[in-house]
């Protein structure tokens, strides 16, 4: 699929050099280019094309094969070939990939191959399915903060308000791009705490809207609170606040949840805050103030059972972290994988006026994430043993061999990413802090402890070099292992010449 974007003033859909050059003679790819939705007749907009029949011509001289949704080809195509304006033998080439295309998926013996309403009233929402989508959820969950062990709640809880524009909404729960995701069937997460929450009391209020500032269901919200013994705050962002053309410039919540959780946490009742989103959201006040945040992003049809089941424990999280996220939106774009700058900083703990201050740095937070890239935490405590290396210099085609003793040190069953990371110190360009490269999930019963081993080869340590060429370099690395990419243990190794 060609993209939306341009490259060097030339929009993707009619770029020769990327489609001709690249794409098919340097890659070799033989197969059929479809447009993104319109994006052949909006070369007008960009500026490339002076109408849609000249947008229609350049983008299939350049290689795009199909027009989505576009109708520049349907209308203009036809003319264009039979004034002699257009190669005809171009438009055979688009045609014959189109064809091979539909041949390849059977299209030509059966042109309904992929529709059947017997496999659609049997799959869709089947039990099998379902079962899937509920475990998919659970383990999709990130715990960022338990501070106390607020979680997971026990049956001494006999109370519980769950409160928020996001705790009774069925809607939201699909994510975005959920077009054809019947809003009736999701699972709230007030109907999953509810099934959950058996011997307690469960009460509901919205306390706000998700795209008003009224503040008028405050105060119910606020009641519901004070006669609980713990609160479930449901927050967030909604479906269509994330996805394409929904960019933010405030990653905060929105609207007035952030006052609304503010004014529950003055009543002083433990909080367990259910973050959905698409995307990191700047969550500093709540790590500050709320003792317990989960990142619950968006669950599908089975989001408030997903929930429920974590929330009680009958499911230890163990999901970690795709990004990181931010103290404040001043410090994106943000990510764990950076290059080092000439004037690094060093450390976010100097004491104001220690050092000089033209470092690559904040003045007002710290350089790092609020919660880094890989980071999750669990209802049990996992310790890293050293890491070992079977050598501390290997050659350009010898595997070097990482392991690692992880033991869960808590009282309950849980599992564990370990994450093993690398550095190359120096480069014909310069190289990133450090790249993920390796990770194992397991699970360990309570004080088991495992050996973890992982395997680095040639193509782990390979890289784009200053040539285009792709490869390695002798010289010195590190190797970092832990639990998410801030909390790592670090050896060194060398990587000699061939």
């Amino acid at each position: 699929m060609s993209a939306f974007n341009e490259l060097n003033g030339i929009p993707a859909t009619g770029n020769m050099f990327t489609m001709q050059q690249i794409l098919r003679k340097e890659w070799g790819f033989q197969g059929a280019v479809i447009s993104d939705w319109q994006n052949i007749t909006e070369m007008v907009n960009h500026g490339y094309s002076k109408d849609h029949a000249q947008a229609a011509e350049q983008a299939l001289k350049a290689g795009t094969d199909v027009d989505m949704m576009g109708e520049a080809y349907l209308k203009f195509i036809p003319e264009l070939v039979r004034s002699g304006k257009f190669d005809e033998k171009i438009l055979n080439e688009s045609v014959r990939r189109v064809l091979w295309l539909k041949f390849k998926l059977g299209l030509f013996d059966n042109p309904y191959l992929y529709s059947s309403t017997k496999r659609e009233k049997n799959e869709i929402r089947s039990k099998e399915n379902l079962a899937a989508a509920f475990d998919m959820a659970r383990k999709s969950i990130v715990l960022l903060k338990n501070q106390g062990n607020v979680l997971p709640l026990t049956a001494n809880v006999k109370k519980i308000a769950v409160i928020g524009p996001l705790a009774n909404n069925k809607a939201d729960m699909n994510g975005t791009w959920s077009f054809f995701g019947e809003e009736q069937h999701p699972v709230t997460f007030l109907e999953g705490i509810r099934k959950y929450a058996k011997g307690a009391e469960v009460t509901y209020a919205q306390g706000c809207e998700l795209y008003s500032n009224s503040t008028s269901l405050f105060q119910e919200a606020v009641a519901a609170a004070r006669n609980a013994d713990v609160v479930i705050m449901a927050i967030g962002e909604s479906a269509v606040m994330n996805g394409e053309g929904a960019s933010r410039a405030d990653i905060g919540l929105p609207g007035v949840q952030l006052d609304l959780v503010k004014e529950i946490h003055k009543t002083g009742k433990p909080i367990v805050a259910l973050v959905s989103s698409g995307r990191a959201l700047e969550l500093s006040w709540l790590d500050q103030n709320i003792p317990a945040i989960l990142a619950t992003w968006s669950l599908g049809s089975e989001a408030g059972n997903a929930a429920a089941s974590v929330l009680y424990g009958e499911y230890n999280p163990a999901g970690k972290l795709p990004l990181s996220f931010p103290r404040h939106v001043g410090q994106l774009p943000l990510y764990y994988n950076y290059k080092n700058t000439g004037r690094m900083y060093e450390s976010d703990h100097s004491e104001p006026g220690s050092e000089r201050v033209y470092k690559s740095r904040y003045r007002d937070v710290p350089n790092t994430p609020l919660y880094p890239f890989g980071y999750g935490l669990s209802y049990t405590n996992f310790s890293y043993g050293k890491p070992r290396l079977n050598k501390s210099s290997i050659s350009g085609n010898e595997p070097l061999v990482v392991s690692v003793d992880v033991t869960n040190a808590g009282k309950v069953a849980g599992e564990e990413v370990v994450q093993l990371y690398i550095q190359d110190l120096v480069g014909s360009t310069a190289r990133p802090v450090k790249q993920l490269k390796k990770f194992q999930k397991l699970a360990f019963a309570p004080g088991e402890t495992k050996t973890i081993t992982f395997t680095l080869t040639k193509e782990d340590l390979s890289f784009w070099r200053q040539d285009m060429t792709f490869g390695t370099e002798p010289g010195d690395f590190k190797v970092m292992v832990g639990g998410n990419s801030r909390d790592v243990q670090t050896l060194p190794f060398t990587l000699a010449a061939l």
